[in-house]
């Protein structure tokens, strides 16, 4: 059985982008929400504005730097991204409120950590 590889393209920044991505095959499509750095970055309207011209199947990511349960809710909220990459990680118990509060939500289970200079995958 041959497995067919699922493609994200990060760092989407409109409408058009997003509808070249998935006339291109994009499985997935990455959101970069407020950061405190790095490049890609756009405003939450432009997020949900994307969001909401994506057609299902295709995965809307929201990468959020937050790490505060209440402003993930409240950034998906404002988003609606079917997805969230958390790009750190989350303090204990963080998952299991974020899913009651988000039911029909699913998240990227990993994320880079950047440590001592340089970028690692790791499991959350």
């Amino acid at each position: 059985m041959r497995i067919k590889p699922r493609v994200k393209i990060c760092s989407i920044s409109s409408v058009q982008e997003a509808q070249l991505a998935i006339a291109a095959g994009a499985d997935a499509l990455g959101l970069v929400g407020e950061m405190p750095s790095g490049p890609g970055v756009i405003p939450d309207a432009r997020i949900k504005e994307i969001v909401m011209t994506v057609p299902p199947p295709v995965a809307t990511f929201l990468l959020t730097s937050s790490t505060a349960v209440e402003s993930i809710i409240e950034h998906h909220q404002r988003t609606q991204a079917n997805t969230l990459q958390f790009v750190d990680a989350l303090p204990v118990g963080a998952y299991q409120q974020i899913r009651a509060a988000v039911r029909a939500l699913s998240w990227c289970r990993w994320c880079m950590c950047r440590e001592k200079h340089r970028w690692r995958r790791r499991s959350v």
